[in-house]
């Protein structure tokens, strides 16, 4: 018995390959079939499991044009209303794009600490645009559309970037960079 198959059920870190490269466009044949809406239900578990707000294919090895994304109202409320207002944070349900494109709707620039799932323990500030359009197919292949500003187009670019083979360390303010758990290794 080898090694597993993608979709993993873990989130590949930074480092591996597929996180570097720019993923492929579903084929019109795999719209709506059963194999994508497997790596849709794997993204959603892996996601909701890692308490994270976005996760795009090629994080589970799976070097597709395919992402989620979701602010559940429990994660927004364990949030602190100061931080909520300033990075412009609302909840919203889960959002599943197949083959996205991206357009900046206001392009002002706001930075704020931003991590990935794939860049395990680490954050920094990111500039991101304000506000963006993107648009794309459903898991069964229905067009969808969404435009998201303050918290969640910022979701939406990182998990964009993904897709790319982007990662946020690309974008950040460099002194920001952090390491979530220095105060704890310090001791």
């Amino acid at each position: 018995m080898g090694p597993p198959a993608p979709p993993y059920s873990r989130v590949c870190q930074v480092g591996d390959p597929v996180l570097r490269r720019a993923a492929r466009p579903v084929e019109p044949c795999g719209l709506g079939g059963r194999e994508l809406r497997a790596l849709v239900r794997a993204l959603v578990r892996v996601m909701r499991r890692e308490g994270c707000v976005g996760l795009s294919a090629p994080q589970l090895g799976v070097p597709l044009q395919v992402f989620v994304a979701e602010l559940p109202e429990r994660l927004w409320r364990e949030t602190a209303p100061g931080v909520r207002e300033a990075r412009q944070m609302a909840a919203f349900p889960l959002r599943v794009f197949v083959n996205p494109a991206m357009r900046v709707l206001d392009s002002r620039l706001l930075s704020f600490p931003e991590g990935c799932s794939s860049v395990s323990g680490f954050a920094a500030c990111v500039p991101r645009f304000q506000a963006v359009h993107v648009a794309g197919l459903n898991e069964a292949g229905e067009p969808t559309a969404w435009q998201a500003s303050g918290w969640a187009a910022r979701i939406v670019q990182h998990e964009m970037d993904h897709l790319q083979g982007v990662l946020y360390l690309d974008k950040m303010e460099s002194r920001t960079f952090v390491n979530l758990r220095w105060a704890e290794l310090s001791e």
